[in-house]
């Protein structure tokens, strides 16, 4: 028992043959993307057991008296869930009795059929439609109210017709949709209406037609929409900031309208580009979005010039800061030293200089485990250097005034005297110790903490990013952005 005829993409020629008529039992039969020609008979009415008829695309036509009365026949189909007769030569008005269609029907494609008149109202009867696809036609008049009652609908194709008018209330109820037109109709009139439901999943796109009038805030109300196209039309006014409520907006195309005011930033919107809002003269906005800066923005008062001379004058002022310090610094170091190497009773003498390097390695970096003696203005370590002399490490702490005399009163008194109880003075390591670079090191972190108001210890310097690193890094290219701004004022 033949029930499904499949002949789809096979370059079918002529008509329909009568004899199809003949097989009763006929549920489904698909002769789309073919060449057939002549009318849509109206003995497939008598097929009453079609699920799914699919004519198109084809280049059947049908009798200009006729109009499309094939449609009626087909109204005896009790279980028929899809109909395509898109892409053909039809020419007519859908008839009132479309509304008569079974209400099992799922999918209604009558695209590119050059189908005039008006959408009738009684469209709205049939209540499980899931797609509704009535592009590129004829059709004018406006969308039937009816069209409120298709709740189930999830895709609304009417691009490309002569509709207008107002986006009505009952389709912004249509809470499953999810598709109001890929290309919505291009002369779709009017201003939008400030009542919207809450689609689901809905790429909206009103572009390419004579819409007018501001952006509704609501909008907003439409949580889940994805994409937004309001591009090629005569909006006015201000971009609402409530649009930034739209967290799965992925994309957005404003452009070609006379749209003013600041461009949001929340959201959504921190990831659009200039290609966003092309040719809408009054915006206004971040400079990344191609648009004039905002008056209200903090930074407008500095021009191109000011801002220059002011990172100019930093700069300099900054140099020549950090070059008196080295100076300073440089002076200092020719006078104090705060190592103290000492010979003890069976060491050789070594009468060349001991690097700072060298140190480090003999005291393993003056680690706990070489430490042997604790004193009130420094601590000792044990070195052991590479020719195999083991010497004692004094590290005085020279953040204690009475450190720096007893520096100098010991080295002079190791100099001098010469005792067989006195342990030789080796050497007064001649580089810059750690405690001398921790004395240089706070110096620059005061320094840094006065120009940026800045502490080490803020939470934006964590991991490898220190304060000394941070500042380093801005220091040629943007000292200007880390210095605190109320220095500048």
């Amino acid at each position: 028992m033949l029930q499904t005829v499949y002949l789809a993409e096979n370059q079918l020629t002529g008509t329909i043959p009568n004899s199809i008529s003949n097989s009763s039992n006929i549920i489904s039969l698909d002769l789309g993307s073919n060449m057939l020609t002549g009318n849509v008979p109206t003995f497939l009415g008598e097929l009453t057991l079609f699920q799914r008829l699919q004519l198109g695309p084809n280049l059947l036509t049908n009798e200009p008296s006729l109009g499309l009365s094939f449609l009626t026949s087909l109204t005896k189909y009790r279980s028929l869930n899809t109909l395509v007769i898109g892409s053909n030569r039809l020419d007519g008005v859908l008839p009132n009795s479309i509304g008569n269609l079974s209400t099992t029907l799922e999918l209604l494609d009558t695209t590119g059929c050059h189908i005039n008149g008006m959408i009738p109202s009684e469209i709205g009867n049939l209540s499980n439609l899931v797609t509704l696809a009535l592009g590129n036609n004829d059709l004018t008049g406006s969308i039937p109210e009816t069209i409120g009652k298709l709740q189930k609908i999830q895709q609304l194709q009417v691009y490309d017709t002569a509709i207008h008018g107002l986006i009505l209330d009952n389709i912004c109820k249509l809470t499953n949709l999810a598709e109001f037109n890929s290309i919505i109709t291009k002369r779709f009139m009017g201003q939008y209406q400030a009542t919207w439901g809450t689609f689901l999943h809905l790429n909206l796109s009103l572009s390419r037609n004579r819409l007018q009038g501001l952006i509704p805030e609501l909008f907003a109300d439409l949580v889940s929409l994805e994409s937004l196209d309001l591009s090629l039309k005569n909006l006015s006014g201000t971009i609402p900031k409530s649009l930034e409520k739209l967290l799965h907006l992925g994309y957005l195309n404003m452009s070609f309208n006379e749209l003013s005011g600041e461009i949001p930033n929340g959201g959504p919107f921190n990831t659009f580009t200039a290609g966003s809002y092309i040719r809408n003269e009054a915006l206004c906005g971040a400079a990344q979005f191609h648009v004039k800066a905002c008056k209200g923005n903090k930074r407008t008062g500095f021009s191109k010039t000011k801002i220059f001379m002011v990172y100019i004058s930093q700069s300099i002022t900054l140099i020549t800061i950090a070059a008196a310090i080295a100076i300073w610094l440089l002076r200092r170091r020719a006078r104090n030293t705060n190592l103290l190497v000492r010979e003890n009773s069976l060491i050789h003498p070594f009468n060349r200089r001991i690097s700072y390097y060298e140190t480090l390695q003999a005291t393993n970096n003056f680690t706990e485990d070489n430490l042997i003696g604790r004193g009130s203005i420094g601590l000792v370590y044990k070195g052991i250097f590479y020719n195999g002399m083991v010497a004692a490490v004094k590290v005085f702490n020279l953040q204690l005034q009475a450190a720096f005399k007893s520096f100098e009163a010991e080295c002079e008194a190791l100099r001098n005297i010469r005792h067989r109880n006195l342990v030789k003075s080796l050497k007064i390591w001649d580089g810059m110790a750690s405690d001398h670079y921790r004395d240089v090191y706070s110096y620059g972190i005061l320094l840094m903490e006065t120009f940026t108001r800045k502490k080490p210890t803020d939470d934006l310097f964590v991991g490898e990013l220190t304060m000394k690193k941070w500042v380093s890094e801005a220091f040629f290219k943007a000292v200007i952005s880390i210095v605190d701004a109320n220095l500048l004022t």
